[in-house]
């Protein structure tokens, strides 16, 4: 936002002293490639970093040029009282001196363009009223520099006349519906300092303090020196502290005026476009919706606890100087000011028009350790801190306000709802408020987690939290897992896995359209993590792919070994680019998986409802992936079960996984996983992908179940006689914080019985009896966010065969065979070709699956009604 001028600084005319015209300066104040023509656009009353000034205008001399062998320029001033001169100014640019001995040299990465410092280029003496004067040097690179400079030449004593500039991100300007006006490094950095260089040209802002501020001024003397320098303006001004340093970071919660609304982010826009808020002499960071939590709440055993978000209240975090002033600008255009001196410990100084407190800075430095309860052992984990107005307080090395856009954070961080969250290897440093201080620690599953509030003092230099873990299935040989994570470097991917609990972590390469993502992580050997790659062996990181196609579909190849299997994607955009052909289909890529040692997993069921179909009739998928990128907006899929249900319910034994799908920092990782029992099985990550393949696993998104049916765990089959019987199915329920609400034992995918639970944890005893054959599960209904008809964890199937009639059902198998006709109708007509042999191969595999069902429904006189979509047997065009 563009402020008034501060109040505080009178600008000098200097347009009588004048001498040269900025246009026809010689070529050591000239133009380079890549100016903006900034400088020549400074005309009459300016002001930047809240300061007033005179530019020359553009008819006639509009530069005081100071040329060496020339005489003192004498500027007469009304009397006045000073505390400093400001000036803008900016002293001839140097060509960089060709380092001594090496000859002739190359092209350099850096040169150094504005590094010389010292030099005198000119002294400027305050002339007072009683006929004395005060000499100042003015030093190259301290009071002074030159127009062009590389990255690091920053000025010692002056700063760019620009001031810093604050950004939104890239997807919080896509939100507003703007395009952003930076790159995309800057808005993620979300600021700049306003220095311009490689590209662009500065000018330079000098505060000359004056040594006699009790004498009226009554004029300025500037003489040159060593140097030749050009003045641009000058301003005065009768603060006591530096005008040019501002303090640190300050907060201020305010109730919002009338016609001062937020935006659809909760904020009021700070970006520099923006027109709502502004300080004249600083700059406003942020200013976002208080969010108020309830602290009975927060004392509580809620699993999740979210705030209430202000519609007319904000904090607003600032850097500025003292005697700055905070503008706010309502929807008809009327400015409300905030003078920040009138603020103080009980409220506003009269005569303001803003509502304001201010709230007690975050300054003192505590460390901060997590450790395993009893053995004292440090121990990573997901850290939420925020102070008494429910402002974040992130560990040093983290983000404020962590950013949500997909591709757009790797820093270890979650937004869940509107709490943020670090994640932290047991370990950091904080800078904290004096006061109360919300703490929120949770580390998986199994460990209860902390949510308490502490009082810092001025005496507080560490807190230390332990973490109790009170479930302890990792010792009854169940490994956590997440199948389906992206983007993450394995390092973060490693930090995130641990602090959740998560034991597997399958970070996956991908292609979208042309953009690649964890390919170079890919090496077909490695897991990070392992005991033979230098880890504890407890938590693991694997690279595989997600392969993927528009039309056909999605699948995840884990933990294969030697080269990547391409192309990552095909078929076109979304997934592959503009113009690749169909070169390959999802059973190619899970035979080359199966060749190559690896995992085949149909991936975030229902979708893509294409090939997945023929590839599980073909008998190339190990598992079935639920995903969920966060329970606290969305848990277990009803549409994915059913989805799942449908195979079992024609005979095919899919074990259930869970993945996050994990791209952006409102992604849990590990937020609805897998658990698998390794039985014997050591834990490694190929023992890992074979007790999935076994198929005794379950799913959650907080509570572990355990189920057996006459003893016999998931994946395993049991035969009952013809004339049928009773089987006896056993459960047990254990959770730290999501509670379970209801147990369904379900049958071919329907519920047959249900049991109430009013605890945390509960099992029971189930008799059911059966007659034809079937599939038996459990499914548990539980919320993190409340909700009554949240699906919270369901376990895979044990199959019970009742004599030697298998589990079909009709409707099903033509549902699925139908499915596998719309992908043969799909690579006929519209998938883009390579040559007609690669395409008459890739159709024959689909054509085998749909002979498969089609074949397997008449071989058990399945009576049905079908017509095909598409014939499998003729290519045509539809």
């Amino acid at each position: 936002m563009k402020t008034p001028s501060s109040p505080h600084f009178t600008p000098v005319d200097l347009k009588p002293y004048f001498n040269a015209r900025r246009r026809e300066l010689d070529e050591r104040f000239g133009k380079r490639a890549g100016d903006t023509g900034w400088i020549d656009s400074l005309r009459g009353p300016q002001t930047h970093r809240g300061i007033p000034f005179l530019f020359g205008d553009d008819a006639g001399l509009d530069v005081l040029a100071l040329r060496t062998g020339e005489g003192p320029t004498e500027i007469s001033l009304l009397p006045t009282l000073a505390t400093y001169v400001l000036f803008v100014h900016v002293v001839t640019d140097h060509q960089p001196v060709r380092p001594e001995g090496f000859g002739e040299i190359g092209p350099a990465a850096h040169s150094a363009d504005g590094n010389p410092l010292g030099n005198r280029v000119s002294t400027y003496a305050l002339r007072y009223a009683d006929d004395s004067a005060a000499d100042v040097p003015v030093l190259r690179r301290f009071a002074i520099q030159q127009k062009h400079i590389v990255w690091s030449a920053s000025a010692f004593g002056a700063v760019p006349l620009r001031g810093p500039i604050v950004h939104a991100s890239t997807g919080e300007n896509f939100a507003l519906g703007r395009a952003a006006r930076t790159s995309f490094i800057n808005g993620e950095a979300r600021t700049e300092s306003g220095r311009m260089d490689r590209e662009g040209e500065n000018l330079w802002l000098y505060a000359l303090p004056n040594p006699h501020p009790e004498k009226e001024l009554v004029g300025l003397s500037l003489r040159p020196e060593r140097e030749a320098s050009l003045v641009y303006a000058v301003s005065t001004t009768q603060l006591s502290e530096h005008p040019l340093r501002l303090q640190g970071r300050r907060k201020l919660r305010m109730r919002l005026p009338p016609g001062v609304h937020l935006n659809k982010l909760g904020e009021l826009d700070v970006d520099h476009r923006g027109e709502q808020i502004g300080m004249d002499l600083g700059s406003v960071i942020s200013a976002r919706a208080v969010l108020e939590y309830s602290r009975t709440d927060w004392l509580g055993d809620k699993p999740d606890v979210q705030p209430v978000r202000s519609n007319d209240q904000i904090i607003v975090e600032y850097s500025a100087h003292p005697d700055a002033r905070l503008y706010l600008r309502s929807d008809d255009g009327r400015l409300h000011v905030q003078d920040l001196q009138s603020l103080d410990a009980v409220g506003n100084a009269a005569g303001t028009s803003l509502d304001a407190v201010p709230i007690e800075q975050a300054t003192r430095p505590v460390k901060i350790r997590i450790v395993e309860k009893v053995s004292g052992v440090r121990v990573a984990a997901r850290l939420h801190l925020h102070g008494a107005h429910g402002e974040y307080l992130p560990p040093k090395g983290h983000h404020r306000k962590v950013n949500t856009g997909r591709f757009e954070n790797f820093a270890g961080e979650l937004a869940n709802g509107l709490n943020q969250y670090a994640y932290v290897d047991g370990s950091c440093d904080a800078d904290l408020p004096i006061g109360p201080v919300y703490v929120e620690i949770s580390r998986g599953f199994e460990v209860r987690p902390v949510r308490r509030i502490v009082e810092v003092t001025t005496d507080t230099e560490s807190l230390t939290f332990e973490l109790d873990r009170v479930l302890r299935w990792r010792e009854q040989g169940w490994v956590s897992s997440d199948t389906h994570v992206h983007f993450l470097s394995p390092q973060t991917a490693l930090l995130e896995g641990k602090a959740e609990g998560v034991n597997v972590v399958n970070l996956l390469a991908a292609q979208w359209g042309e953009l690649f993502t964890n390919v170079a992580d890919f090496d077909g050997r490695t897991t990070i993590g392992a005991k033979d790659f230098g880890g504890d062996g407890e938590f693991l990181v694997r690279v595989g792919t997600e392969n993927r196609m528009q039309v056909l579909g999605h699948i995840s190849l884990l933990g294969y070994e030697g080269e990547i299997i391409n192309p990552l994607s095909c078929a076109g955009p979304n997934e592959a680019a503009i113009g690749d052909p169909l070169e390959a289909i999802m059973a190619d890529w899970a035979e080359r998986c199966r060749q190559q040692g690896g995992l085949v997993v149909m991936p975030h069921s229902p979708n893509p409802q294409a090939e997945r179909a023929a590839d599980i009739v073909l008998g190339l998928i190990d598992a079935m992936e639920m995903m969920s990128f966060n329970p606290l907006t969305a848990q277990i899929s009803a549409f994915g079960l059913a989805d799942w249900y449908r195979y079992l319910n024609i005979g095919y034994h899919l074990p259930l996984v869970a993945g996050s799908d994990k791209m952006d920092a409102s992604a849990l990782l590990g937020g609805s996983r897998t658990y698998a029992q390794l039985g014997a099985r050591d834990f490694t990550y190929r023992n890992w992908m074979d007790a999935v393949r076994s198929g005794d696993t379950f799913i959650t998104v907080g509570p572990l179940v355990d189920m057996t049916v006459e003893g016999r765990r998931p994946g395993s089959k049991i035969a009952i006689p013809p004339s049928g019987g009773t089987v006896s199915i056993d459960w047990r329920i254990e959770s730290v914080s999501v509670r379970p609400t209801r147990v369904e034992l379900i049958r071919n995918g329907t519920v047959v019985d249900e049991v109430r639970c009013g605890d945390l944890s509960c099992n029971g005893h189930l008799e059911l009896g059966v007659t034809e054959s079937c599939w038996v599960a459990i499914r548990v209904r539980g919320s993190v966010a409340g909700r009554e008809a949240d699906i919270a964890a369901h376990t895979s199937a044990v199959y019970v065969d009742v004599g030697d009639k298998p589990v079909f059902a009709t409707a099903d198998a033509v549902s699925v065979l139908a499915q596998i006709e719309g992908s043969i109708a799909y690579v006929d007509t519209i998938a883009p070709k390579t040559d007609e042999a690669r395409h008459s191969r890739l159709r024959a595999v689909l054509e085998l699956a749909h002979h498969r069902l089609h074949h397997r429904l008449h071989e058990l006189g399945a009576s049905h009604e079908h017509v095909p979509i598409h014939s499998v047997h003729v290519d045509r065009e539809h």
